[in-house]
């Protein structure tokens, strides 16, 4: 596996329209917060990091996706656009958590231990905890899942902070209650942090056919996956 790979990651779980390349040490980025932009702005984000980097597509040796949680029609857009720009090159897809692509933009700026919640709507979050690992990179503690507020826990003693959209909509019901430091409500998933969950991933051998890189939405069922 080449651990100098050419990595193109696309994340649209959320509000932020997030598009970044990693080539060698150098990293590409498009991130424009846009509601409902995401089907306009993507395909040229895309064009426009391989023209910075002076790429074509056919360079790319594996894209990394934003599989979710988030909102069902931003997380299909990230799976739909990376199925056919890797079906088109015959690459293979890194699907990475849009939560732990949070955490790891927190992770970035210091903090160890962060529990991250997206506002699930119907009184609900998608809800997930991650520790830092000794290389810097986000672990999922227990399960990610879809729970009421007042139902979510920590899995372990810790430092914990908190991120994501579910602490600005529900901040006693979370914060107030777990007893944790806020100040990352309005956090929103890059794909520069989603670059470096996908190459960890890539490096341990964990890249797909674009066929079988899927969504995952949460609702219907608890998912326990690394990244």
């Amino acid at each position: 596996m080449n651990a100098a790979a050419s990595l193109l990651a696309i994340e649209t779980s959320t509000e932020a329209c997030s598009v970044a390349l990693a080539v060698g040490g150098a990293v590409f980025e498009r991130h424009e917060i846009a509601p409902r932009e995401h089907t306009r702005l993507v395909l040229p984000m895309v064009q426009s990091v391989l023209a910075e980097a002076g790429l074509a597509l056919a360079d790319i040796d594996a894209f990394v996706m934003g599989r979710g949680p988030g909102a069902f029609t931003g997380v299909r857009i990230a799976v739909g656009v990376v199925q056919g720009l890797a079906f088109s090159v015959d690459r293979p897809v890194v699907p990475v958590s849009s939560l732990a692509t949070v955490a790891q933009g927190v992770m970035e700026a210091g903090a160890t231990h962060v529990a991250v919640a997206f506002d699930a709507r119907m009184d609900e979050v998608y809800w997930g905890a991650f520790v830092r690992d000794a290389a810097g990179v986000a672990d999922l503690v227990g399960p990610e899942a879809v729970l009421p507020p007042d139902a979510v826990s920590l899995p372990q003693p810790g430092p914990w902070v908190g991120a994501g959209s579910g602490f600005a909509a529900y901040s006693e019901r979370l914060s107030g209650r777990l007893g944790l430091r806020e100040g990352y409500a309005q956090r929103l998933p890059r794909a520069r942090d989603a670059l470096v969950l996908g190459r960890r991933a890539w490096r341990a051998g964990a890249a797909v056919d674009a066929a079988q890189a899927q969504p995952v939405y949460i609702r219907d069922r608890v998912v326990q996956n690394r990244s």
